[in-house]
């Protein structure tokens, strides 16, 4: 059947030659009524506290509601995250201008290795990033001084896992909400998933997943990888990890790298031995 949506003549269709195949009905319905639903639960949103009037009560169904109103809606989305995009860019540049330059700064982080890195303390307990505000709960006890974390209140504090390109990395990412930088180092990336799970920063965390699980998992990087997946607690990226390991366990189970992730790691050493 020729239809009136995706056939390439769709242009020369005229009444009443104007059917529509399944995958396109369905197409339609889908879209609709995901719209419908979304645009409803603005509405209620909106109208929570307030007396709704008779037409804020008349909402559109998917019997009155058609393609072009959906249309409507997707420009009207659109714009709406073309305007938070806006904001959180102006945010971010300011945010990364005063850390860049040092405006104001009123507390220093110490990497393990390498210069300390001025900051502020008001950034390093909310981590601003582009769609929304993530609590980093674990930092904010480092700052207060909390008694479980073993840390001081003060004018400084110490991440001593972190190097200094690691550690510059991270703060740039809470400014920022992004890792500009494009070719990470493998060793960078495992590093700030570590200290993403840690410290409880989880937009950082899905964004060195991301990074880690679109690389290679290797023969030669397998070991390392499994073990910081399991560091930091990432499911996919330790199935992805464990896999690789059972694709190639001769080649890595009597590698010399296998004895020393065996002495750090007898509980992943037991996990792969009962799959093989």
């Amino acid at each position: 059947m020729d239809c009136c949506i995706c056939s390439p003549m769709a242009t020369m269709y005229r009444l009443p030659r104007n059917a529509i195949c399944a995958p396109c009905y369905e197409g339609a319905k889908a879209i609709i009524g995901f719209l419908l639903n979304k645009d409803e639960q603005e509405a209620d949103g909106d109208d929570h506290g307030s007396v709704k009037s008779l037409g804020s009560s008349m909402k559109p169904n998917s019997s009155t509601m058609g393609m072009r109103h959906a249309w409507e809606l997707v420009k009207k989305e659109m714009r709406s995250r073309e305007e938070t995009s806006q904001r959180a860019a102006f945010l971010q540049q300011g945010l990364a201008l005063a850390w860049k330059e040092e405006l104001h700064t009123d507390i220093v982080v110490k990497p393990g290795t390498g210069a300390p890195i001025p900051a502020h303390k008001a950034i390093l307990p909310t981590q601003l990033v582009l769609a929304q505000a993530a609590r980093s709960e674990v930092l904010r006890h480092v700052l207060s001084g909390d008694e479980h974390c073993k840390a001081a209140a003060g004018d400084s504090i110490s991440l001593p896992e972190l190097s200094h390109d690691e550690l510059s990395l991270l703060l740039a990412f809470l400014y920022t909400g992004a890792l500009e930088q494009e070719d990470l180092p493998e060793r960078h990336l495992h590093a700030l998933l570590v200290a993403a799970d840690k410290y409880d920063v989880p937009f950082l965390r899905r964004a060195c997943e991301a990074r880690l699980m679109a690389a290679a998992v290797e023969p030669r990087n397998v070991l390392r990888t499994l073990e910081v997946a399991d560091l930091s607690s990432s499911a996919a990226l330790r199935e992805r990890a464990m896999r690789t390991v059972m694709e190639h366990a001769a080649q890595v189970v009597f590698s010399a790298e296998y004895e020393e992730f065996a002495v750090r790691n007898a509980g992943l050493c037991v996990e792969i031995t009962r799959a093989l």
